[in-house]
């Protein structure tokens, strides 16, 4: 009888031992630093929100986070290596539409599920899409614009940052909504887009308000529209697309996603943290001069989220007639 009461008193010692430890674990965490992963190149607008949050967790919890560029494949590469990391909390990666909804539901061959490969931490920004024109276009707004387009199908051309980016996609709802038949010409980055909007090579061009911002503020490019539902702090002079046709909106959001698999205890601990940042953010002067527009969703609602932005574009894009083979 002695021999299973002291069995009984190890047995419950070892079990509280271990869910001491399985709740002890999350408030240890972090503590070695934490890489983060930016699928694009040093500089942009993904990269300076990244090094913001990650600066921001540094001063919080006094362990490093580490930046990571690995840009290629329009963002694939990174959220590879991601999607593929020990999912420990240690390595996180900046997703986007563009590699977890719009990519994916255009068909592109990815090395992960955009769903079942991610684990969506929290929404932290989005960059609405910008339409200008050369000063020497005939149209001063949507409304002309539209009009002038009606009288000449097929002969306006708008450039984007390249084919299944979001400002392709928003070019092609612009077109599929207002009813115009316009031509669509793909660069390579929004860069060489932006230089020859500017030379008036090209009369119409979609972009990240983040790249022609200096541009349109120098007078050297005409905003006609903004693509988010509200105006632009920096362009408030701008109406939005919504205006002229309800219900317009198409952005490129951004967050903070990791591995599959991650602990609960750490994803919840690792978003609280970072909507209270991304909530200090209406404030974040560098934040708001780079067009990024702050949205703190939490982890429930950023993973609903991606998943209904993945189902919306399938079916969008398919209705369009822009499509392929989905994951």
């Amino acid at each position: 009888m002695q021999h299973r009461i002291n069995l009984a008193c190890r047995t419950a010692l070892l079990l509280a031992a271990a869910f001491a430890s399985a709740t002890a674990w999350p408030q240890e965490y972090p503590n070695r630093p934490i890489r983060m992963i930016v699928p694009f190149a040093a500089g942009g607008a993904t990269d300076l929100l990244a090094r913001e949050l990650g600066q921001k967790l540094t001063e919080r919890w006094h362990q490093q986070v580490v930046m990571d560029n690995r840009a290629g494949a329009g963002g694939i590469i990174g959220i590879d290596i991601g999607a593929k990391a020990t999912p420990d909390g240690y390595t996180l990666v900046m997703c986007s539409s563009s590699t977890l909804a719009i990519g994916p539901a255009l068909g592109t061959k990815l090395p992960y599920h955009p769903i079942k490969s991610i684990t969506p931490i929290a929404e932290a920004a989005i960059i609405p899409i910008v339409l200008v024109t050369h000063p020497t276009v005939a149209a001063r707004s949507l409304p002309e614009l539209i009009q002038l387009a009606k009288t000449k199908p097929g002969q306006l051309a708008y450039g984007s940052n390249g084919v299944g980016t979001t400002t392709h996609i928003a070019g092609e709802v612009f077109k599929r909504v207002a009813g115009i038949d316009l031509v669509h010409v793909p660069y390579k980055g929004g860069g060489a887009a932006i230089s020859d909007a500017i030379g008036g090579q090209i009369p119409l061009l979609f972009g990240a308000v983040s790249t022609p911002l200096p541009h349109i503020k120098a007078g050297k490019l005409r905003a006609l529209g903004v693509t988010n539902l509200k105006r632009l702090r920096e362009l408030p002079e701008v109406p939005t697309f919504a205006e002229v046709l309800p219900g317009f909106e198409v952005v490129q959001w951004f967050g903070v996603c990791g591995p599959a698999g991650m602990p609960r205890a750490i994803v919840s601990k690792l978003s609280s943290e970072l909507v209270r940042i991304v909530d200090s953010f209406a404030t974040n002067e560098r934040v708001l001069r780079a067009g990024l527009e702050p949205v703190s969703l939490g982890q429930e609602a950023y993973a609903a989220y991606v998943k209904s932005e993945f189902e919306k574009w399938s079916r969008l894009l398919k209705e369009m007639g822009i499509q392929g083979d989905t994951p």
